[in-house]
């Protein structure tokens, strides 16, 4: 809501000014805090299936004290669903950002931290509770959260409309962040990208794309694969939500759908995949111009070699989607064979795996090879390049293993460590109540060390190939060479 300013335009008690106007924030406990500030415009109507344009200046004080529209979505479904929640938040202004900030200007020009939330492409908003940034702030971070356009919206690819539109949001967001973070006591000489799951792999594609210098100092890629697809590919999606609508994949047709029977219909299509299950899943497109390449291909030959990177995962990532479901008990020799065959992945290879799993179901040995296959050998491929080339990079892996529902070192368990949020909702939904909070402050504390001083702690990657591991059998972060490398030079890692 846009309030008139006084006659005399009098400073007003928590607000501030940036080239769009005036906002009216909140300041508690240190932290001051502007929420649903528009970076783009609302992507509906004209706009839709369009690059993002400018915001339009607003007279008056808007109001930036509670959280902007979520992009059209469905809930996760399922076991999923009582995991990962989903905010919906009604209106058509969903490309925005949230600002945490220290209030205390003394330390200013503070660090930066822009943040990319996961969800498949499909889920997730910078409202969820879990995403809040107020720990960073109170250690001295400037921190942002982007909101961007999501599956059919973002990812589809059609004809007579731009590939990536919810990349293209996410690079309209850090050159809002170039343009206005001063304003927030933030430097935008010191912007350091992060992201996890899908938010790490659009992370990942910005890192390696050939605008990476313009809008970031360095990225941080949290469980996010370094792939991008051919449009072929990629558009397998759009050409069955197509196909269930009755309608054209171009930009016209599609637009002429309501967003929440396109919602509808890309929820149909997508019911029972995930992105262990082979089937179609959104993706980043390669095209010719944010993404010249696979994310993987172009890190490793040399693309942002001056951009210091973080990547890492969690040991057992494939837990999320297996266990909960009860599908690792479903997987039989007999699956594992046929999946190590499409996937080209060797006999020995499997002996490899299961022989340093004893006792594992093979759901469990399955998930192990998975979780390599599209994440960690990419990710040390990338890190053994970019060392070699001298690309300053450092690895790192969660092994803090959560009782709840026997997901152990599961994909996305550890987000409440990073954010310092343990005794939130969503993290006590992944972690349980008892997660240790001396291991939230090692973790938080490495990612506010690389942001403040562009070292997370550890030694860098190199021959040596050390990574650091939070949360392993010994209960703290320990530094050692890079865990379960037989089975990655099984894979060909």
């Amino acid at each position: 809501m846009v309030q008139p300013l006084s006659d005399e335009r009098a400073p007003l008690e928590g607000v501030i000014e940036i080239s769009t106007g005036a906002l009216r924030g909140e300041t508690r406990d240190g932290v001051a805090r502007y929420l649903g500030v528009p970076y783009s415009a609302a992507p509906f109507g004209d706009r839709r299936f369009r690059l993002p344009a400018p915001v339009e200046p607003w007279e008056g004080v808007r109001d930036a004290t509670a959280f902007g529209p979520t992009a059209p979505q469905s809930p996760y479904a399922g076991a999923l669903g009582e995991l990962l929640p989903t905010v919906a938040i009604p209106g058509d202004e969903i490309l925005h950002v949230n600002i945490w900030a220290p209030s205390d200007a003394a330390g200013a020009p503070y660090p930066v931290m822009v943040w990319m939330h996961g969800g498949s492409l499909k889920h997730g908003s910078n409202a969820l509770p879990g995403y809040d940034g107020a720990t960073f702030a109170r250690d001295g971070v400037v921190f942002v959260s982007v909101n961007y356009r999501l599956g059919a919206e973002g990812f589809s690819v059609l004809g007579g409309a731009p590939l990536n539109l919810g990349l293209h949001d996410q690079l309209a967001a850090l050159r809002w962040v170039q343009a206005e973070i001063a304003a927030f006591g933030g430097d935008p000489r010191r912007v350091t990208v992060f992201g996890q799951s899908a938010g790490g792999a659009t992370v990942a594609a910005l890192a390696a794309s050939p605008v990476a210098g313009e809008v970031m100092r360095q990225a941080l890629v949290m469980s996010g694969p370094l792939e991008a697809k051919d449009p072929a590919d990629a558009g397998r999606i759009t050409a069955l939500i197509a196909r269930e609508l009755g309608v054209e994949a171009t930009r016209d047709a599609f637009a002429a759908v309501d967003p929440d029977r396109l919602v509808a219909a890309q929820a149909k299509v997508l019911a029972g995949s995930s992105p262990l299950g082979g089937g179609p899943a959104y993706a980043v497109a390669i095209d010719d111009d944010l993404v010249p390449v696979s994310p993987g291909d172009g890190l490793s030959a040399g693309a942002s070699s001056n951009v210091p990177l973080v990547i890492g995962t969690t040991t057992e990532e494939y837990r999320l989607w297996l266990v909960p479901s009860g599908a690792v008990d479903r997987i039989t020799r007999l699956h594992l064979a046929i999946g190590r065959r499409a996937a080209k992945i060797s006999a020995a290879a499997v002996r490899r795996y299961r022989a340093n799993r004893p006792g594992a179901k093979h759901g469990e040995v399955f998930g192990a090879i998975l979780t390599d296959v599209l994440l960690r050998r990419s990710e040390y491929r990338a890190a053994d390049a970019r060392a070699a080339a001298g690309a300053p990079t450092w690895v790192y892996e969660f092994a803090w293993r959560s009782p709840v529902r026997e997901l152990g070192a599961a994909h996305a368990v550890e987000l409440g460590f990073v954010f310092d949020g343990l005794a939130g909702a969503d993290s006590v939904a992944l972690a349980g109540a008892s997660a240790p909070q001396s291991l939230a402050a090692e973790m938080h504390g490495a990612w506010v060390a690389f942001a403040t001083t562009g070292d997370p702690g550890w030694p860098k990657w190199s021959t040596e190939r050390t990574v650091r591991v939070f949360g392993g059998a010994g209960g703290g972060a320990t530094v050692v060479p890079a865990p379960r490398l037989d089975e990655l030079q099984e894979l060909g890692g």
